[in-house]
């Protein structure tokens, strides 16, 4: 038995797959090939399995739209031949779920390689579609075996790492408040705050710039650790490996080859949530005030809204004692289906007359240089008025080409920023030719994902579009389309009037910050 070649081939001839065994030029191959319809056409098969010419033997199976067939010659065995299209018949479903064009050509090496399992220098071997599998897949338990103790090593590693690290800072700690009595300075101060290395004292009770301060500082800026003290003293020169050069050397290198490192990670990393704002001054009021709110969105590639998901809370951090005993006044919008809940220690009462938050005690403080959460919020609506921002997509094909336009609108009464669609692609040979575009787009090769960012959208830029094109193929290669976006309003129509002194009744100074994020930003 001498198989010639081992092939996937249309109705038509048109050759998806051959991989030949013997040496034969491709004008041979293909010319086999193509005189294959005729001859099964013109009935000289009668078995109708195979149909011969007088230099070679067509052995064949339909398979749905398609043949598998061998070319052998004809002093091969022909039981021997049949038995080898049987097991081929029962490999190639394993490595092509539907069976039609572009799936046989997406899975054509994998195919190669399984024929090559099956057939060598024209004869069969010896296996089964269990050991084809298992051959083609080259699964070795000694690898995964290594892989395991290499990830082992790693995570006692960063174990190790950050017990040093813990120490570190425990010494740099003793070593502040050694050198803090030394000096004779107690070991705190009422209303001292230690934020970015730097220690901020609050403001006096006789101040009497009382205006209300809005800033956008980081969640992280209040009520730090005391281990951020040690940085006081300067920035510290700590353990450095390689040499800056090398280093900028090696992420131009990743750059080069599509990787998103440094800042270009920003507008993938948050593909469904928002990239951060930039860190904003630190506080010196002796109230801090966060107010943060996720959206989650999953909108119909048809129009409409599947679902919607918004979750707010509000949270205070008091960082000065003489400014623990405390309320703060609301005022709220309409803020139609969203559900309101307090912290238990809160006055229900006082919240729901009043739209005051206070503790249950007015003479009791607030916990001081601790973060708490004293007001939530959630909305669950498929109202797609309700979206801050509409996507749609459309994917429609013309000849060998797909044309995509996708275009935004926005309905938030608010100013979005750092806005990125993230549409997913096959698998490009080349970049995808953008026609006209709001905004800026580049290309991630490797996460085949064309990125459309738009920095700002406000009123000037509310709707905006793109244009792209890529070679032919299914509208569902481009869904899921996802959205991330953060801003520094809410959804939730809540805002503080003023925050006053239970004690005295004076109002108290507070930082604000307000900001929107996307959880999950999609249309699918």
């Amino acid at each position: 038995m001498v198989v010639l070649a081992a092939s996937m081939v249309t109705k038509t001839g048109k050759a998806l797959v051959s991989r030949q065994f013997v040496d034969m030029s491709r004008i041979r191959i293909e010319g086999l090939l193509a005189a294959f319809p005729k001859l099964v056409g013109s009935g000289t098969g009668k078995q109708h399995t195979y149909v011969e010419t007088e230099n070679v033997r067509y052995v064949y199976q339909p398979i749905e739209g398609l043949y598998l067939l061998l070319v052998t010659n004809k002093a091969s065995n022909i039981l021997e031949d049949l038995e080898t299209l049987r097991l081929l018949a029962k490999v190639v479903p394993e490595y092509v779920m539907e069976l039609h064009e572009e799936a046989i050509a997406a899975a054509a090496f994998d195919l190669i390689f399984a024929f090559d399992e099956v057939i060598s220098l024209g004869h069969k071997e010896n296996v089964n579609v269990q050991q084809v599998k298992q051959n083609t897949d080259m699964d070795s338990h000694e690898e995964k075996l290594h892989d395991v103790i290499i990830k082992s090593k790693i995570e006692d590693t960063k174990a190790v790492m950050k017990a040093k690290a813990r120490e570190i800072e425990a010494s740099k700690l003793e070593r502040l408040q050694a050198e803090r009595k030394g000096m004779g300075m107690p070991s705190s101060f009422p209303g001292t705050v230690s934020t970015g290395g730097s220690m901020r004292s609050g403001l006096s009770a006789t101040d009497n710039d009382l205006t209300p301060t809005f800033t956008r500082p980081e969640p992280s800026t209040f009520g730090r650790s005391a281990r951020d003290l040690g940085a006081a003293k300067g920035p510290s020169k700590g353990m450095q490996l390689g040499k800056a050069k090398r280093t900028s050397q090696f992420m131009d290198s990743l750059r080069a080859e599509g990787e998103l490192v440094g800042q270009d990670e920003a507008p993938l990393a948050a593909v469904g949530a928002a990239a951060p704002a930039p860190a904003p001054p630190v506080s010196t009021d002796p109230v801090a005030i966060v107010v943060k709110e996720k959206v989650t969105v999953a909108l119909d590639k048809d129009g409409g809204l599947e679902n919607m998901d918004v979750q707010g809370s509000m949270a205070l951090t008091v960082l000065a004692e003489e400014a623990a005993c405390l309320r703060v006044a609301l005022s709220s919008g309409k803020n139609q289906g969203f559900q309101f809940k307090t912290h238990p220690n809160i006055d229900k009462g006082l919240y729901i007359s009043q739209n005051l938050l206070g503790l249950k005690d007015p003479e009791a403080p607030f916990p001081t240089s601790t973060q708490l959460g004293i007001l939530r919020w959630r909305l669950q609506t498929t109202d797609e008025s309700a979206v801050p921002l509409s996507i749609n997509c459309w994917p429609s094909a013309s000849g060998r080409d797909s044309y995509v336009n996708i275009e935004y609108e926005s309905t938030a009464s608010f100013d979005l920023q750092d806005v990125t669609i993230a549409i997913p692609l096959p698998a490009l040979a080349s970049p995808p030719r953008v026609k006209n575009a709001d905004g800026d787009h580049r290309y991630d090769a490797r996460k085949s994902v064309l990125l459309w960012t738009i920095d700002l959208i406000d009123d000037s830029n509310k709707n905006g579009s793109m244009e792209f094109v890529v070679p032919a193929t299914s509208d569902d290669s481009f869904f899921p389309v996802d959205c991330s976006f953060h801003a520094t309003k809410t959804l939730c129509q809540v805002k503080i009037e003023s925050v006053t002194n239970t004690q005295s009744g004076a109002p108290i100074k507070y930082a604000l910050q307000s900001e929107l994020t996307t959880d999950s930003y999609q249309v699918v």
